[in-house]
């Protein structure tokens, strides 16, 4: 009848399987924070091609550089998550090109980022 009887599992055996599973949900975590950075990377990295693509666009079209960012917007399909990215736009002069910058927000919520606004 030794069979049926409970035999004591140590306790070390125990806390070695919780780190186990701790360590690999902190890898997971870890993991999943890192692409989610590196999609927000390539996000910023596209917009700005975008913009600059949609200026040169405009002045081979027209002649002349956009006005201004909301020129952009109406005429050249130029759509971005504005929660996500602040982009500065300057315009220095009639025949010279703006300069664009392109700053990702910090408060800026990346699920909301994924779904385009």
């Amino acid at each position: 009848m030794a069979r049926f009887v409970r035999k004591k599992r140590s306790t070390g055996r125990l806390w070695i399987r919780v780190a186990f599973a701790a360590v690999l949900i902190l890898v997971f975590v870890l993991g999943i924070q890192l692409i989610s950075t590196g999609d927000a990377d390539r996000q910023e990295r596209n917009l700005q091609q975008a913009i600059e693509r949609d200026i040169s666009s405009c002045y081979a079209i027209e002649g002349r550089y956009p006005d201004s960012l909301e020129y952009l917007k109406d005429n050249y399909g130029l759509l971005y998550n504005e929660k996500l990215f602040y982009v500065d736009y300057q315009v220095t002069g009639t025949n010279i090109r703006p300069v664009v910058t392109v700053i990702r927000r910090e408060d800026g919520d990346s699920d909301e980022a994924l779904q385009g606004k």
